[in-house]
């Protein structure tokens, strides 16, 4: 029997995996992921078939992407999966303009993802290195990619293009947005809850190692904090969000730094890392009594309140509020100190809720419901692979020509 789906979400320190049952209401057989690549690398799994669990160290070097899909494959053969997967779905971070549903990911369309890969330096590179992975273990198996851009492509134009010359943006050079397979689930979920309105005018706060957020309104996405690149917006876990490009030319001018200096500076050694000086995992510096950790917390709390106030004027008004992701799910205080900059707004938050970790956090009075909803990229993948096979054949899911 060859019907279940297996999803494949590649980070820049993390793999994580699920699969679905490929019928209505995609049920989960197994997920998991591989933790912590970088340092001390970790696997943990969950069957639905038996409470039994895995959570077992995978030594303590750090360990390449094929490594840690090998500890995946292992899993699915240990589960007797393999033989019953016909399709392989991949979050694939950077789709551009032409890519803005799922697609089946021949050479043809491949080639064509890896000329992205400037555009989303850290992940687009191992998302594709997923994609041969899975083919060379699943060779009977329909590869297909889901574009976290996707989402925001129907964005209304002046969301997207730049005060650039004409002919760039023309090019391509234009705001993509990302987060996408994110804000999708959030928006089946807020359709579960609220019916065709989904919400309102939401705001979702997508707090991770990667931040940004997402104006939707019933649903549909309005604006977003992240634009070309995965830099843009928020402050993030090492990477710095909105920044002055005249910062850039004085780098490249005065300083003399390279590109891939640049690179890693930017990617690797800002946000709450570089603010800090400590650690960019949240968790710790909430912990840390020094107060560049603070001030690091503080300026991440003060960017997001300050890009809330831009996209409730985008959509002239907020009627629901979403946290989801690590940080969003996992830090109360974040949450409380956020719904505070947003208290003109409306924001209510109830303490003891949002402390117990309840999915509505909102305080009675509270003109804004305030939502907690885990984040479930993998379920959207699958969503999305399972309306692709429902479809009739389409070349234009092939990809560009």
């Amino acid at each position: 029997m060859t019907d279940a789906i297996l999803v494949l979400n590649g980070g820049s320190s993390s793999l994580k995996f699920a699969v679905f049952e490929g019928r209505d209401q995609l049920p989960v057989l197994l997920r998991g992921n591989v933790s912590s690549l970088g340092q001390q690398p970790r696997l943990r799994v969950e069957a639905a078939a038996s409470a039994s669990k895995i959570d077992r160290s995978l030594g303590e070097a750090r360990i390449d992407m094929d490594k840690a899909f090998a500890a995946v494959a292992s899993v699915l053969a240990d589960n007797d999966l393999l033989r019953r997967i016909d399709r392989v779905g991949h979050r694939i971070v950077h789709g551009g303009r032409d890519f803005t549903e799922a697609t089946r990911l021949d050479e043809r369309t491949l080639k064509a993802l890896r000329l992205l890969e400037p555009m989303a330096p850290i992940h687009q590179r191992i998302n594709l290195e997923l994609v041969a992975l899975a083919t060379k273990l699943l060779p009977q198996a329909l590869q297909i990619g889901c574009f976290d851009t996707a989402f925001h492509s129907a964005r209304p134009e002046l969301a997207k293009i730049y005060g650039l010359p004409r002919a760039m943006s023309e090019a391509g050079i234009v705001s993509y947005g990302f987060h996408g397979l994110s804000y999708s689930h959030i928006a089946a979920k807020l359709h579960d809850r609220y019916g065709t309105r989904a919400g309102g005018r939401t705001i979702v706060a997508h707090l991770g190692s990667g931040a940004s957020l997402c104006a939707m309104d019933a649903g549909r996405s309005i604006a977003t904090t992240m634009g070309f690149s995965t830099l843009d917006g928020l402050l993030m876990s090492t990477r710095c969000g909105a920044l002055d490009p005249g910062v850039i030319l004085h780098l490249l001018q005065e300083r003399r730094l390279s590109g891939d200096e640049l690179v890693t500076i930017l990617y690797e050694q800002s946000g709450l890392l570089g603010v800090s000086g400590i650690s960019g995992d949240m968790r710790t510096l909430i912990g840390s009594d020094d107060l560049a950790a603070a001030q690091a917390v503080d300026l991440f709390v003060y960017r997001i309140g300050r890009e809330i106030g831009s996209l409730a004027a985008a959509m002239g008004g907020l009627d629901t509020l979403v946290f989801t992701a690590g940080i969003g799910e996992n830090a109360p205080l974040v949450r409380e100190r956020i719904s505070a900059a947003a208290a003109w707004l409306g924001v209510g938050l109830d303490e003891e809720r949002n402390r117990g970790g309840e999915e509505v956090v909102s305080a009675a009075n509270s003109s804004v419901d305030v939502l907690v909803i885990p984040a479930d990229e993998e379920r959207a993948v699958a969503t999305d692979m399972f309306i692709f096979r429902s479809a009739a054949p389409a070349t234009a899911r092939e990809g560009p020509r």
